[in-house]
């Protein structure tokens, strides 16, 4: 029989934490005052949105990770906080909030970083160690699927333009997040989910590089020709979610609200 004890410390373990209670709240007021055409100004609106919706997601992604690590065999993610969905338990905090965050508003680029500390000698099984890494993209897959619904189920019909258009970009977000991670890059999800397979010298040789294949994916992608094609890969998938590249490029106007234009049709 479990003590008490123990008990209370696994409850409180995987209790939700108020910080991220805090984070769905701004989503849900900043959402709700898009839908009834409220707030200080449309793009500031856009901004708290997408923004609040954005870390939800990062928290999901991990909290991804560090869940399917549980139930591989790593007991640790528990006591580090990994399952009270609290940004502020991140190992990393600079790659996984900081990071994503600059790389949304500079470039409008969803990509989440690696974050929770999985201890990998605690699981057996090339195959757990494969679906660990791959649970967190998996979830930006589900995510938009799941925020596209309302697009591909004719379900818009009458919805304000910023909340409508403002929701694509947050998909685009998704979308992006879910392709990049799954590049086999040292540092991405991508390459942890063939890192296993691979033989050990060629995991030592790339392990060096581990932390610079973010910054080298999100380098490349400030090449012009490199981003057009990217993003056509995009916004064919989105128009396949019943998303317009209209969309997408309205919601990350608004979201930009500080260069001045609201991004809104005149009319």
């Amino acid at each position: 029989m479990t003590p008490q004890p123990a008990r209370a410390f696994a409850r409180r373990d995987r209790r939700i934490s108020p910080v991220f209670v805090a984070i769905v709240a701004v989503l849900a007021a900043s959402g709700w005052a898009l839908w009834q055409d409220r707030g200080p100004g449309t793009g500031l609106t856009v901004f708290l949105f997408v923004t609040a919706a954005w870390v939800v997601s990062l928290c999901l992604h991990e909290y991804a990770h560090a869940r399917t690590a549980l139930h591989s065999g790593d007991i640790s993610v528990e006591a580090r906080g990994y399952l009270t969905l609290n940004p502020l338990k991140y190992t990393h905090a600079l790659l996984s909030i900081v990071l994503p965050l600059l790389f949304l508003i500079a470039g409008g680029i969803g990509l989440p970083g690696g974050a929770v500390f999985i201890e990998r000698g605690r699981i057996s099984g090339r195959i757990r160690h494969s679906l660990i890494s791959a649970a967190g993209p998996l979830t930006n897959v589900l995510l938009a699927v799941a925020l596209s619904a309302p697009f591909w189920l004719d379900r818009m019909a009458g919805a304000p333009t910023a909340f409508r258009c403002a929701l694509a970009f947050l998909v685009l977000l998704q979308v992006t997040a879910a392709i990049l991670n799954f590049l086999p890059v040292p540092g991405l999800d991508g390459y942890g989910v063939i890192e296993p397979w691979l033989k050990p010298r060629t995991r030592r040789q790339l392990e060096q590089y581990a932390g610079l294949g973010l910054l080298a994916v999100f380098g490349l992608l400030w090449v012009p020709e490199i981003n057009d094609a990217f993003f056509d890969a995009v916004d064919a998938l989105l128009r396949g979610l019943g998303i317009s590249e209209a969309e997408t490029y309205i919601g990350r106007e608004l979201y930009r609200f500080w260069d001045g234009d609201d991004g809104l049709p005149a009319g």
